[in-house]
C-alpha cells in the first residue's frame, strides 16, 4: 500500500492535521536546501542537481513509498560512490546508472527482498558508513581551508598526504568563513529557543551575507565555481543511452541500488521508532525505485531516504506524505524566487556543513563502543569494512563485509547442530512414557539445521557408530530446515549405512522438510515407507520387523 493511501486510511490527513504537516514540510525544505547543495557539490556535480533531486525524489517517495513520514533526497552515503562514477563515466554515466538502480530497486520490491535487506549485519553498515564519513571529511578540506584544488587522486592515502602538504597554503578569509560556519553549526543547537532554527541554513546565510558584503576575491562561491544556480524548475531531458555503457555500469548501478535500499530502510526503521508508524519495506523500495528512475530525467542524481531530514520532519509534527510534498514545493519556490542570491554562497560554509554530516555518519562514540565491547569476529568485520571503504571502494567493502558476516553466521550455525545417540531415559522423558529399546535398535537425535555447512557434523556423528544395529532411527526433533546439499549428503550417509545392512528410519520430520524430500530423489534411497511423523510409529515399525525376523529364525 502506498504511503499516501495509508495516510488517508489511518486518518493522518484529516483537516486538523494539515497545518502540522505543512509547517513540517516548510521547515524540512529549508533544512534540505544547504544539505542538497552540499551533497551535490561533494559528489562532483552542480549544486542545483542536488536541489532537483530533493524535489523530484521528495514527491515520488512521499506518494509511492512505504513510510508516511519518509523524506527522500541526496544523502552523504552516496557521495563517495557518485563522485567516483562522475570521474570515470561522466554525468551522463551517473544518470544512466541511477536509472538502472531504480529499475533494480523495483525488481527487489517485486521479489519481496525488502525484509531481507534490513538484516544486513550492523558491523558491515557501521563500517562502511564510518568509512564514508572519513572520506567525505577529508574530501572537503580544499573547500574548508581554501587551498588550491588538487587533481584527481584515486588512492585515499595519496590524497590525504597531498592535502596535508597543501595546508600551509590555506586561504585565511576562506578558513575564517568555514570556522565561523562550523561554530554556528556546533553552538546553535545548544542554545535554548534559538535551537529550533535549523543551524545549517543559519550558517549558510551568515556566510553568504559576509561574502556578499566584503566580496573576498579568494573565497570560492557557488557563483565563481558553478556560475550560480539557474532560476526556475528543472527541465525534462533524457540522457543518451549507449549499450556498451549500460553493460559497464551494471556494477555501479547495483551498488547504488543496494546502498539506497539499505539507507532508505534504515531511515524508515528510525522513523517507525520516532513516530510509532510501521513502514512497508517492499513498498518503500518501489517508491525509491520510481524516484531514481525519474530523478535523472530532471537533471538530478541518486536519491534515498534521508535519516536526518526524516527525523526533522517527525519532530516538527509531520505525520503524513503531505509534509514530504510540501518540502519539495518549498525547494521549488526557493529555486523560482531566490536562486539569483545563491551566487554569494561560499563553498566553505558547505564544507562546514559536510564536516558535521561526516561526523554524524561516522557515529564515532558508537563505533568506539563496538570496537571495545563487540565480539572479536564483529570487531574484525567492522574494521575491515571501515578500512576497505577508505582505501579501496565501497563496492569491495560491502561485498567483503557481507561475505565475512555470512561466513561468521554459518560458523555459528554449524556450532548449533547436535547429533547424539539417545538413551532410553532421554527418550522416555521426551516421549512422556516408558521407552525400552531392542538391542538391535539404535536411536539418534538431531537438533539444528542440516545445511551444507553443518552436515559434516552429522556425517561425523553417524560415521562413528560403534556397532551395527539392524535398525537406526534418526529423530529430526529440532531440525528447522534441510537444504539441497544437506539432503544430498544425508542420502550418501544412508547409502553407506545400508551397505552395512543397517535399515534407516526417520521420525519427527516436519512438513516443510518432508515436502523437500518428496521433491528430490531422496526417498528413492531411503524408501517411501521409512519416514514417520511420530517416533512411536517408527519404533513400532522396527520392533514389528524384528519380531517377524526373530520368528522366522525360530
Amino acid at each position: 500500500m502506498f504511503a499516501i493511501q495509508k495516510a488517508y486510511l489511518n486518518g493522518s490527513l484529516s483537516k486538523d492535521k494539515w497545518s502540522n504537516n505543512i509547517i513540517a514540510g516548510l521547515v524540512v525544505g529549508v533544512v534540505a536546501l544547504p544539505l542538497a547543495m552540499a551533497f551535490a557539490i561533494a559528489s562532483g556535480v552542480t549544486p542545483q542537481a542536488g536541489i532537483y533531486t530533493a524535489i523530484i525524489a521528495g514527491i515520488f517517495v512521499s506518494l509511492f513509498g512505504g513510510s508516511p513520514v519518509q523524506i527522500a533526497g541526496p544523502t552523504g552515503a552516496f557521495i563517495v560512490l557518485l563522485s567516483s562514477i562522475v570521474v570515470n563515466y561522466g554525468f551522463d554515466g551517473l544518470q544512466i546508472a541511477t536509472m538502472m538502480a531504480g529499475v533494480m530497486l523495483i525488481l527487489m520490491s517485486i521479489a519481496k527482498l525488502g525484509t531481507v535487506i534490513r538484516f544486513i549485519p550492523t558491523p558491515v553498515i557501521m563500517g562502511f558508513t564510518a568509512g564514508i564519513g572519513v572520506t567525505i571529511w577529508v574530501g572537503q578540506w580544499p573547500y574548508f581551508f581554501g587551498f588550491p584544488q588538487l587533481p584527481y587522486i584515486p588512492h585515499f592515502h595519496e590524497k590525504l598526504w597531498a592535502m596535508i602538504q597543501s595546508l600551509p597554503y590555506s586561504d585565511i578569509p576562506t578558513l575564517g568563513i568555514a570556522l565561523l560556519s562550523l561554530i554556528i553549526l556546533l553552538v546553535l543547537p545548544k542554545i535554548p529557543y534559538i535551537n529550533k532554527v535549523p543551524a545549517p541554513i543559519v550558517a549558510m546565510m551568515v556566510a553568504t551575507v559576509i561574502q556578499a558584503v566584503y566580496q573576498f576575491p579568494t573565497v570560492l562561491t557557488i557563483g565563481s565555481a558553478f556560475g550560480g544556480i539557474p532560476q526556475g524548475l528543472p527541465a525534462f531531458s533524457v540522457p543518451h543511452f549507449d549499450f556498451d555503457k549500460i553493460l559497464t555500469l551494471i556494477g555501479p548501478a547495483f551498488t547504488i541500488a543496494m546502498l539506497g535500499a539499505i539507507e532508505s530502510l534504515l531511515s524508515a526503521v528510525v522513523a517507525d521508532g520516532m513516530s510509532g508508524t510501521k513502514h512497508e519495506s517492499n513498498t518503500e523500495l518501489f517508491g525509491q525505485g520510481l524516484a531514481n528512475i525519474f530523478v535523472p530525467l530532471f537533471g538530478g542524481i541518486a536519491s534515498t531516504g534521508a535519516i536526518a531530514r526524516t527525523a526533522t520532519n517527525i519532530r516538527q509534527g509531520g505525520n503524513s506524505p503531505i509534509a514530504g510534498i510540501v518540502h519539495a514545493i518549498t525547494l521549488g519556490a526557493i529555486l523560482l524566487f531566490l536562486a539569483p542570491y545563491a551566487v554569494y554562497i561560499p563553498l566553505a560554509s558547505m564544507a562546514a556543513i559536510l564536516f558535521i554530516v561526516s561526523y554524524n555518519m561516522s557515529d564515532a562514540p558508537r563505533f568506539i563502543r563496538m570496537l571495545i565491547l563487540a565480539p572479536r569476529p564483529d570487531q574484525i568485520i567492522l574494521l575491515l569494512t571501515f578500512f576497505l571503504t577508505i582505501f579501496t571502494d565501497l563496492v569491495v567493502a560491502v561485498n567483503v563485509g557481507v561475505v565475512l558476516a555470512v561466513l561468521q553466521f554459518m560458523r555459528k550455525m554449524v556450532n548449533t547442530i547436535d547429533v547424539h545417540e539417545a538413551s532410553c531415559d532421554e527418550l522416555s522423558e521426551q516421549i512422556k512414557h516408558e521407552i525400552t529399546l531392542h538391542p538391535d535398535i539404535m536411536v539418534y537425535t538431531v537438533e539444528g539445521p542440516l545445511f551444507f555447512g553443518a552436515i559434516s557434523a552429522f556425517d561425523r556423528a553417524l560415521s562413528s557408530i560403534h556397532k551395527d544395529p539392524k535398525y537406526l532411527i534418526i529423530r529430526f526433533v529440532k531440525v528447522p530446515f534441510v537444504d539441497l546439499t544437506g539432503l544430498r549428503i544425508l542420502r550418501g550417509i544412508i547409502e553407506e549405512l545400508q551397505k552395512r545392512d543397517i535399515e534407516v528410519l526417520l521420525s519427527d520430520v516436519s512438513y516443510d522438510i518432508r515436502r523437500e524430500m518428496y521433491k528430490s530423489d531422496f526417498l528413492d534411497v531411503l524408501g517411501r515407507h521409512h519416514m514417520y511423523r511420530l517416533f512411536d510409529s517408527a519404533l513400532h515399525k522396527a520392533e514389528h520387523d524384528l519380531a517377524l525376523k526373530d520368528g522366522k529364525e525360530v
